[in-house]
C-alpha cells in the first residue's frame, strides 16, 4: 500500500513538472505597456480609460462609458458619453446631461514627465445624437502635458 502511494506521488510530481515545462514563456510575461498614453488631470498616464475628465478645474465635463475600438501609436478611437453640466442658472446649481460621442485622440508628442513615452495631445469629440445647446457638432481640445 505504501509502495502504491509512493508511485502515485512520483507520477503526480512528474506530470506536474512536465506540465510546467511546456507552458510557453509568453503565458507568464506581462503584456507590453502601450507606447502612447493620454495624460489625465493628475498627470498620470492612462491607456484605454473607461472615464476621462476633460474639465480638470471644475469637473463640469467628463467622458464616461468609454469603449475603445483602436489604441495605436498615432491615434486612438472610441465611443462614450460626454457628461456636461448645463451651468444653469450657474454651475453650482446646474444639472448634468449625457451626450453620446465618438472620441479621437491623436497628435502624439513626447511626454515631458516621461521622455521615453508618447502622449496624445489632442482630443476630438463628435456628438452623434443630440448635442449640448450652443455647442458645435464637433469639438476639439488641446490636451495638457
Amino acid at each position: 500500500m505504501q509502495r502504491l502511494k509512493l508511485k502515485t506521488t512520483v507520477l503526480i510530481c512528474t506530470v506536474m513538472s512536465l506540465a510546467t515545462a511546456v507552458v510557453p514563456a509568453s503565458a507568464s510575461t506581462k503584456p507590453k505597456a502601450p507606447d502612447t498614453v493620454v495624460v489625465d488631470c493628475f498627470s498620470d498616464p492612462q491607456a484605454h480609460p473607461r472615464t476621462f475628465l476633460i474639465a480638470c478645474g471644475d469637473g463640469n465635463s467628463i467622458l464616461t462609458a468609454l469603449r475603445w475600438s483602436a489604441w495605436k501609436p498615432k491615434v486612438a478611437t472610441g465611443r462614450g458619453l460626454n457628461v456636461l453640466n448645463d451651468c444653469r442658472p450657474y454651475c453650482a446649481a446646474g444639472k448634468f446631461h449625457s451626450y453620446p460621442v465618438t472620441v479621437r485622440l491623436d497628435r502624439p508628442e513626447q511626454w515631458q514627465k516621461h521622455p521615453g513615452k508618447q502622449h496624445y495631445t489632442r482630443l476630438h469629440l463628435v456628438y452623434t445624437g443630440h448635442k449640448p445647446p450652443q455647442m458645435p457638432r464637433e469639438v476639439t481640445y488641446r490636451l495638457w502635458n
